[in-house]
């Protein structure tokens, strides 16, 4: 099954700055995974295979590789908007935007670091850095920004609760586990700013009335989704996976 993803020059944002909302710790105990989680946005550029379409693969390397292609998109998209701040932006969406942006250049990078230590340097196993077009999106609306960071981080939480029966290796589902509770914070965060005062932070469309627990989603729907975007440029298959 062919989905569609990305590729991208990104920029430096103004200086550190405090974290409005914290991200949790992300070391795995007990695993042969190096974690460089920084604030480099300097992604060195790793093409597929020669005259083919790279494949996510089977198995934990194939969720971590899945995981790797949102999260390039999640740290692409808020690169973009913290680059360019739409007008008349507050505060508090300034500082909540900028945080989200510092999280997920945090997590592409931890997973970029982390395949290539699992595969053991083997770059042709590992997910390029994909292409994206935002298209007529307009990062000088906040109306636009804010519904599409709401897609991109309600599609992420359903996306990683979907994958957690995938993981066989411990240690990649505690990873998960932490980062999820992360990307569901962010979910949270955009919805109150779009709706303050609402129950929106944790609405039907995305808790189940029954459970009372965050959608799960196969990747191949997750993929699909994200394809209907449009955002993701290069294209790359995931045939191994549901």
């Amino acid at each position: 099954m062919k989905k569609e993803i990305i590729k991208v020059h990104q920029p430096k944002p103004a200086k550190n700055r405090r974290q409005f909302l914290k991200l949790g710790g992300l070391a795995i105990a007990g695993t042969g995974l190096l974690m460089a989680c920084n604030n480099d946005d300097d992604q060195g550029s790793m093409m597929p295979p020669e005259g083919g379409v790279f494949d996510l693969g089977e198995g934990d390397l194939g969720v971590l590789n899945y995981a790797y292609a949102l999260e390039q998109l999640e740290a692409d998209f808020y690169t973009k908007v913290v680059n360019s701040f739409y007008a008349n932006i507050s505060d508090v969406e300034r500082q909540v935007l900028t945080d989200l942006y510092y999280h997920e250049v945090n997590h592409r990078d931890f997973f970029k670091t982390a395949i290539t230590a699992a595969v053991e340097g083997n770059v042709d196993l590992v997910l390029p850095t994909l292409e994206f077009d935002y298209g007529n999106l307009d990062f000088g609306n906040r109306d636009q920004v804010l519904a599409t960071a709401r897609t991109l981080e309600d599609t992420g939480v359903a996306a990683y609760n979907g994958a957690g029966r995938l993981i066989s290796n411990p240690d990649y589902l505690v990873l998960a586990g932490k980062i999820v509770s992360v990307e569901a914070r962010h979910a949270s965060a955009i919805r109150t700013l779009i709706n303050p005062g609402s129950a929106d932070f944790a609405g039907d469309d995305v808790v189940t009335v029954d459970t009372g627990l965050d959608l799960a989603l196969d990747p191949s729907d997750i993929l699909a989704a994200v394809a209907d975007t449009g955002f993701v440029k290069t294209e790359f298959t995931a045939n191994s996976l549901p």
